[in-house]
């Protein structure tokens, strides 16, 4: 099990498919949320979340203050999870779409305030590269995107229309930070 963190769910748990889901740890949710919360995208943000497992990461958005979470996954027993947990917590704004994140990305249809990007580990790094130079289009002028990887993993190659910013590490998760040029 895992809990959403804070907000208007905080401390609610919320369950986690028991195989092929890798949830963000409590802690390394709660640092990267003081973070976007000191930087004050999440109130009223739009938000996608790729690769959602459980939907840990929309939600939290949910809970502290985001308007909409899209919820982007592939696997339809995870899916039913996310869905089950966003009823489960109350939380409005959550749109769960059953798809691969490749093929939901090709067409852009919102522009969004806040991107997470949480692959399974496993997964090849020219997928996320690939991911990565997708996001562009979908991102309002002051976007964010969060990509979280293994910190063994090497470091992405961000697309032209995005910046990476000084990545974070926290034990064996490093959080990427990328940010629109235009």
């Amino acid at each position: 099990m895992s809990r959403i963190v804070a907000g208007t769910a905080g401390g609610q748990r919320i369950a986690v498919p028991p195989n092929g889901v890798r949830p963000t740890s409590d802690r390394v949710r709660e640092a990267l949320f003081s973070l976007l919360e000191a930087r004050g995208v999440l109130e009223d943000a739009t938000v996608l979340d790729l690769y959602a497992g459980s939907g840990a990461l929309g939600l939290e958005a949910l809970s502290r203050g985001a308007l909409t979470a899209t919820l982007v996954e592939r696997d339809p027993r995870a899916c039913g999870f996310v869905q089950t947990n966003a009823r489960t917590t109350g939380l409005t704004g959550a749109l769960v779409r059953r798809a691969s994140v490749t093929t939901f990305l090709k067409r852009p249809t919102d522009v969004v305030d806040l991107v997470f990007v949480d692959p399974p580990y496993a997964g090849t790094e020219d997928e996320v590269d690939v991911v990565l130079g997708l996001l562009v289009p979908w991102l309002s002028p002051d976007g964010l995107v969060v990509l979280e990887r293994d910190s063994r993993t090497r470091v992405p190659a961000w697309p032209e229309g995005l910046v990476a910013e000084e990545p974070r590490v926290y034990g064996e998760t490093t959080l990427h930070l990328g940010t629109p040029t235009g």
